[in-house]
């Protein structure tokens, strides 16, 4: 990655039009607040204008992004460690189109690091691969993670309808 001049406006424009609504999405499952996603997105697109780093594909720029936002969501949440709170009205009224608020609730209470790889996987379609590349995780402790998420979903419905 090299650094470039400042970055045209047309450009910032296209990358938040492009990535700003998945960046929000996963910020939200991750910190649960509406809030702290959108102070993400912001923080993270304005460390993409400062930094201006030149990508060697689109899909390497779409992983910044992401990783600069989970990093992002990380401090927050390090920030909040004293005082939690997810606030899971907001998450329900602002989920994703065809996904069941339910399953983002049940998102919101998984580990931080499981809740990152589930999210990557099923509500962004990155394969275990892309997820290992970003996380920066082998593609085995991926797997695991995912299957972690699964069970520990599983056990969560299974306990709501007993």
């Amino acid at each position: 990655m090299k650094k470039t001049s400042a970055r045209p406006a047309d450009e910032i424009e296209i990358i938040v039009s492009t990535y700003a609504d998945m960046l929000f999405r996963l910020s939200l499952i991750i910190l649960g607040n509406q809030n702290d996603a959108e102070d993400v997105v912001q923080e993270t697109m304005l460390k993409y204008m400062k930094k201006t780093p030149v990508f060697e594909s689109e899909q390497h720029r779409k992983a910044w992004l992401i990783t600069v936002a989970r990093n992002k969501c990380r401090d927050i949440i390090r920030f909040r460690a004293k005082h939690p709170t997810v606030d899971i009205d907001e998450l329900r009224n602002h989920s994703a189109d065809n996904t069941d608020s339910g399953i983002l609730e049940a998102l919101v209470t998984l580990p931080e690091k499981i809740k990152s790889v589930m999210i990557l996987y099923y509500v962004e379609d990155f394969s275990v691969k892309e997820i290992a590349s970003i996380t920066g995780k082998t593609e085995s402790a991926i797997k695991m993670r995912l299957q972690k998420g699964r069970r520990l979903l599983a056990e969560k419905y299974r306990k709501e309808f007993m």
